[in-house]
């Protein structure tokens, strides 16, 4: 996919990462993610590492957009984690497997995690909540990406408040501002007027053609 963005998301397990799960704000975390669906399925492909907390979510709002979700959504899924996936799975038609390395977790993480990055064209990356995952994603991310945006939603908590710490940034849009769907808007230069499309192949190249524009047989 080209153009694509990258969503890294995921609530923190507070037995597994209980300093993740301290900062991080459950509700905020799943209003960003709906607001980032909402923002940008049926005008931008979207690609993520299929955490389980988050498939069902993109399935559900792709299903009442009436989109095509297995052409605008790529989902990786590591063979490593084979007995863990999710049902919602099987409602995917776009998913990408990548086999599992030395029978070892995280390698098999890292070769799902090179393939996503290298298959895909990126305009941005999306990192919500989380764990040690999203701050590795992020890593990873920034060196075979370098020309994509990075968009830490650090008033999400969890491990994105270390994404924007390495980054360097403290900008309050980040930190602050809860209207995520006109922060995604904004900071992913995605129009409200663009229209949706149920398929990628229907979406004009140039972004004019995908305005709404005014009936001119209607008075004003």
């Amino acid at each position: 996919m080209s153009d694509a963005i990258f969503l890294s998301a995921g609530v923190p397990d507070p037995r597994r990462s209980p300093e993740d799960a301290k900062t991080a704000n459950t509700v905020a975390i799943q209003a960003a993610v709906s607001a980032l669906l909402f923002v940008t399925l049926g005008r931008r492909p979207l690609v993520w590492g299929g955490q389980p907390g988050i498939t069902p979510m993109v399935w559900v709002v792709a299903e009442d957009m009436g989109l095509d979700y297995g052409r605008w959504v790529k989902l990786y899924q590591s063979r490593f984690f084979q007995d863990e996936y999710p049902e919602d799975n099987i409602r995917f038609q776009n998913v990408t497997f990548i086999d599992s390395v030395n029978d070892s977790r995280d390698d098999s993480l890292l070769a799902m995690r090179k393939a996503m990055f290298q298959q895909n064209q990126f305009s941005a990356a999306i990192f919500i909540g989380g764990m040690k995952g999203i701050v590795d994603e992020y890593e990873l991310f920034q060196k075979l990406q370098p020309q994509a945006t990075i968009l830490p939603i650090a008033s999400t908590g969890g491990a994105t408040l270390e994404v924007a710490k390495r980054l360097g940034t403290s900008d309050p849009d980040l930190f602050d501002n809860l209207d995520y769907v006109s922060l995604f808007h904004r900071r992913l230069g995605i129009q409200e007027q663009e229209r949706r499309y149920i398929r990628p192949d229907e979406q004009p190249a140039d972004i004019a053609d995908r305005l709404w524009k005014p009936d001119p047989r209607r008075p004003a």
